[in-house]
């Protein structure tokens, strides 16, 4: 190891088992996202210890929230035995409380034009998090207000650029009129305070202490990839991945591609030579960039490798983020015993590597290869070994079992299907199987405004024309909204046969009306009319990416949940089947609290007990690393299967794990390979398409495609297939006496577990992160 680690952060290297680091800039690694938030803490409180008044620019959004609750938990905790243990462990036991008004506080980017009241802005969370949160100097921040940016004759962003669209084009030609002259007029006024910002930062010796996240393309801060590393502050425009990555603050892809964002630069970062420049990251699904950025020297393209010129910049890593590192891979292959998962990946990354089918490979190949060749007994039998192993994978996802009750789950809808579709249909077609689908949480962040706003207005015309007929029967407000739901997804359904669209439309607008009688406890045909009315008001007051009271939240849910029930009515599941269970910790909060025991998980407990499931499904997490209700309805099922395990003998239950579009696994991980037909995949395509209304056009995308969440899962599972092919041969598929394997183009990679490994797999960040607050 070449350089020199903090004392924390010698504690951290220390215990993450990697003995060498080779990357051009340093990185630790730890197991887990909430153990990422603890060393950040702790190495942030080791620089004010030696820097009371200095310069620090610090992370915003929920990629922060361990980051702050360690440091929030270390200030109350500092005198106490708990805190003291803590903070002897890693190397701070005889440092004082640091008193944190003497840092001068740098807010590192804003979207602009912004609210700064809005709770979206990010000076809105420097001001509540950092200011009052952690008790900073206001005095002595420097933070950016939209508000406070003095435009052509001192007006107001909404006067001067009232669609919230700037044309960056007005800096280098001329305004073709009055509107543009003060347009532009206005750009060169924000150009000045932005370079008046960066002067400030300056004038304070730069930065001392920045910690900040990494974005899908390598962005920090705003600078996306492209950005020159000798960048200053600026305003600018973003690219589709950080557009992605927003959508969900600002309400929408739609209103993130138009909104630019001040930054500070690259250039601003790095300016003060003794900066200790942090950047953690958490998660399979960053580890490509994060071996972009440590593994190539300077290049625009890989905006973090700027910060190889500063003596103190650090990476800070889960080790899901890390795991496509050489010195990462090379831990594992010469750390712990040899495994047959280690032979298998050994073997099936070689073919990708050196682009050769598994039935070509020579022992030469193996023993040429630097992982391969540490296999032991390595010999002509070796890659048969493999072929076989995977071979029995797929023969298990092929199984067909009988006499299961299936209880598949999904942390938002779309889930299940995202991830496990076709093995679901195969599933409900042996008439002994029984089925069940259940949404763990409503999902009403999914649903925008405008969307809402739109079918509101399609409801109330309808209404007009006497459309919907059911609001003329007094009864129906009485007790009559309260059945033949199911009936609302079938009218669907036969104008999906019948290619009506409008009709379709019709379908979901009676859906509605029924959701808003339940909701509002709505009396009469006048008082329906009132409440839309009262709803649109609502709504069209609201800025993009609000919150919404919770009774809009609870009608978006309920948009939601029946997408979900259209999915399966598809296939003979009866609507009774499809379960929304609205887990309490979801709440559309930026940072979300944790499972409680009758909260969370007592639901899908009393579900267990009354449908006694055979096979339970779901989104494997395990690292809590990736999107937060994914680890959170992870952590509420394996709570429930514990509690239901001290009633019922669980032996022979078994637990699927999946992932969908945001994390995938690699082939030696799993248990079982499952066989998808292009039938299925177009079936996949279909049904997104005529159920999931809201995400047809998604709001709040993939930053891996820029389009439909069905088409980037079948890009997945078709590469997982190439993958295979890859091992096995083409003819493996093509000549196969098996109809299932000859019609297959996608492959989908799952875990099957039995309760004891689930739980431990479940429950081991609990356990690394014990006694620790």
């Amino acid at each position: 190891m070449k350089f020199d680690l903090s004392g924390v952060e010698q504690s951290f290297f220390a215990e993450s088992g990697i003995k060498n680091i080779t990357t051009e800039v340093p990185y630790i690694v730890v197991e887990n996202f909430p153990k990422l938030g603890l060393l950040s803490s702790l190495r942030f409180f080791e620089f004010i210890n030696n820097n009371p008044e200095g310069v620090i620019s610090l992370p915003t959004g929920k990629t922060a929230q361990y980051f702050l609750s360690f440091t929030q938990k270390l200030l109350e905790n500092w005198e106490d035995k708990q805190g003291k243990v803590l903070l002897e462990k890693y190397g701070l036991g005889n440092i004082k409380k640091p008193d944190l008004r003497g840092l001068r506080f740098v807010q590192t980017g804003e979207f602009y034009p912004i609210d700064s009241s809005q709770h979206n802005s990010l000076y809105n969370y420097a001001l509540k998090y950092y200011v009052e949160g952690l008790g900073l100097d206001p005095e002595k921040s420097l933070l950016i207000n939209s508000d406070d940016i003095k435009l052509s004759g001192n007006k107001h962003f909404t006067e001067v650029f009232p669609d919230y669209k700037i044309d960056l084009s007005l800096r280098y030609r001329e305004a073709t009129s009055h509107c543009e002259k003060i347009q532009q007029e206005s750009l060169f006024k924000i150009d000045d305070w932005c370079t008046d910002y960066e002067n400030k930062i300056r004038e304070k010796g730069g930065i001392g202490f920045f910690l900040g996240g990494i974005g899908p393309d390598g962005h920090i801060g705003f600078n996306t990839k492209g950005s020159d590393h000798f960048s200053s502050t600026r305003l600018t425009s973003t690219n589709f991945e950080t557009q992605a990555v927003v959508a969900g603050d600002l309400g929408g892809i739609e209103v993130s591609r138009n909104r630019l964002v001040i930054t500070i630069g690259l250039g601003t970062i790095t300016y003060n030579p003794d900066c200790t420049a942090v950047i953690y990251a958490a998660g399979e699904a960053i580890a490509d960039t994060i071996c972009d950025s440590l593994q190539n020297k300077p290049s625009n393209s890989f905006p973090a490798t700027s910060l190889q010129k500063l003596k103190n910049s650090r990476f800070y890593l889960t080790r899901g983020a890390a795991v496509k590192l050489d010195d990462s891979i090379n831990s594992y292959y010469h750390n712990g015993p040899w495994s047959h998962s280690k032979t298998e990946r050994a073997v099936i990354d070689l073919c990708k590597r050196i682009n050769k089918f598994g039935s070509k490979l020579t022992v030469e190949d193996l023993k040429k290869d630097k992982y391969c060749s540490l296999i032991p007994g390595l010999n002509d039998d070796t890659v048969q070994t493999v072929v076989n192993s995977v071979t029995e994978k797929i023969e298990k996802g092929m199984a067909k079992h009988t006499n299961q009750v299936y209880y598949h789950t999904g942390p938002h809808h779309d889930d299940i299907m995202l991830g496990i579709m076709p093995l679901t249909t195969r599933q409900r077609r042996e008439p002994t199987n029984s089925m069940h689908f259940s949404v763990m949480t409503s999902g009403f962040t999914a649903v925008t405004n405008k969307f809402l706003i739109d079918l509101l207005n399609d409801t109330k015309n309808l209404i007009r024309e006497n459309k919907i007929e059911m609001v003329n029967y007094p009864d129906f407000f009485v007790d009559g909204y309260m059945y033949k739901w199911d009936k609302d997804v079938y009218h669907y359904l036969d104008n999906i046969a019948a290619n009506d669209e409008e009709e379709k439309r019709r379908g979901v607008c009676h859906r509605l009306v029924r959701c808003i009688v339940d909701i509002w406890k709505v009396r009469d045909k006048e008082q329906l009319r009132d409440t839309i009315y009262d709803i649109l008001s609502s709504l069209k007051s609201s800025y993009d990416g609000s919150k919404n009271p919770p009774k809009i939240q609870k009608l978006k849910g309920m948009i939601r949940e029946l997408e979900e029930e259209l999915v399966w009515a598809h296939y003979g599941v009866r609507v009774k089947n499809v379960h929304h269970l609205r887990l309490g910790f979801y709440q559309g909060s930026l940072f979300a609290s944790k499972p409680d025991t009758e909260r969370d998980i007592l639901p899908i407990l009393e579900d267990f007990r009354k449908y006694k499931p055979t096979v339970i499904s779901l989104a494997m997490d395990p690292q809590g690393s990736g999107p937060d209700t994914h680890y959170k309805v992870l952590q509420a099922i394996a709570g429930a299967v514990q509690e239901w395990g001290k009633e019922e003998d669980l032996s022979g239950l078994r637990i699927h794990g999946y992932r969908n579009v945001w994390f995938r696994y690699h082939p030696s991980d799993v248990e079982v390979i499952v066989p998808v037909s292009l039938n299925a995949l177009a079936t996949l395509e279909k049904s997104f398409e005529e159920c999931y209304v809201t995400q047809v056009n998604a709001s709040f995308p993939s930053y891996q495609l820029d389009g439909k969440f069905s088409t980037l899962t079948q890009k997945i599972w078709v590469e997982q297939h190439k993958q295979i092919q890859l091992l096995l041969g083409k003819n493996f598929f093509y000549q196969s006496n098996n109809p299932l394997l000859r019609a297959t183009h996608g492959l989908i990679y799952m875990r099957d577990l039995n309760v004891d490994q689930f739980l431990e797999e479940a429950f081991a960040l609990e356990k690394s992160m014990e006694g620790i607050f």
